[in-house]
Formats: structure tokens, C-alpha cells, sequence
């Protein structure tokens, strides 16, 4: 399983390129499961619901089956988050994982910078796991000490899911 980071800061369009890549990856013939760190806190549970009691009387792990989809809630009880490799072991085989989150940690990512509005600067310049850049104007690497590094417009959604494609050694059939 390939693994490829959708990494820049927070509102410049992470998940939005995630969501439009997923269909144009699997039309290709790419299976594809994401993963998402947040910074804030959620639950993805309701108060008072069977399972929100049983999480709350001490259960390590709740499992919620419908006939639609599963979801394993696991309580920490104070111990540390699990680490991006730690669930990436958890999923079940697949051509490709997008990674959103996870920014410091050593793996490809794709950045999204838009130089023009940025309130901070790309990491790409200094970061070597990050092995393209997709924005909003193009822009040259070059200037920022990353000659050759490939950028994309956050537009050429077809040409993003190619270098994906690609990046990830995947034979895809031609559409």
C-alpha cells in the first residue's frame, strides 16, 4: 500500500482536493481509504445513544454495525494517540491511503500552497518528504530552492490524479 500526504495549512483546500480525487482515482481503477488527523476535539458518538453508554461505563472498544457501514470507536483512558503507522496497520490493504494530517512525520506528501494568499510559508522548501506542490497561480519552485519539484494548478485535477497514479506505481486502465 502506497501512502501519499495531502499536506499544507489549515483552509487551503486539503480535503476539498481529497474528495476530488478519490472518484478520479478509482475510476481508474486505484482502491483508495483515507485517514484525517484533527487538531480539535469531536466525537463522533451522541450522548444518551447505546453506544455513548457503553463508552462512558468503561468499554475499551465499541463497535456500531449497521447495514451500511461499521465503526470502531476506541477510547485512549489517557494514553497516547496512536501513531500514523499504528493506523495505517489497522486498514485493510489498498492501492493508495491519503493522508491528511499528520505534517511532521516522514512520508510523501503532496503540498498545497497558493502564494498569493498565503498567511505562511510553504514547507516544501524545506521539508524533503514533500514531492509536489499543487497551487493557485502556478508557480516556480525554482524561486523557493526546489527546482524540478513538479506543481500543478489545484484546477488540473486529472493532471494531480496522473502524478498520483503514477507516484503510487499502480498499472491503472486507460479510460
Amino acid at each position: 500500500m502506497k501512502i501519499l500526504g495531502i499536506s499544507g495549512w489549515s483552509g487551503c483546500g486539503k480535503t476539498t482536493l481529497i474528495v476530488a480525487l478519490i472518484p478520479r482515482l478509482q475510476a481508474r481503477g486505484l482502491t483508495v481509504s483515507t485517514l484525517k488527523h484533527a487538531h480539535h476535539e469531536i466525537d463522533l458518538d451522541t450522548q444518551g445513544k447505546d453506544t455513548w453508554r457503553y463508552r462512558e461505563a468503561g468499554a475499551q472498544e465499541v463497535i456500531l454495525a449497521t447495514g451500511q457501514r461499521w465503526a470502531l470507536l476506541r477510547e485512549l483512558h489517557g494514553k497516547p494517540a496512536p501513531t500514523l503507522t499504528e493506523l495505517l496497520s489497522r486498514l485493510q490493504p489498498v492501492d493508495l491511503a491519503l493522508v491528511e494530517g499528520w505534517k511532521t512525520d516522514a512520508y510523501p506528501k503532496l503540498e498545497i500552497w497558493r502564494p498569493v494568499a498565503a498567511r505562511q510559508q510553504p514547507r516544501f522548501p524545506d521539508d524533503p518528504t514533500i514531492i509536489a506542490v499543487a497551487g493557485d497561480p502556478r508557480f516556480d519552485p525554482a524561486q523557493y530552492g526546489r527546482p524540478g519539484l513538479p506543481v500543478f494548478l489545484l484546477t488540473d485535477l486529472d493532471g494531480i490524479a496522473d502524478f498520483v497514479i503514477q507516484f503510487a506505481g499502480v498499472v491503472a486502465p486507460m479510460i
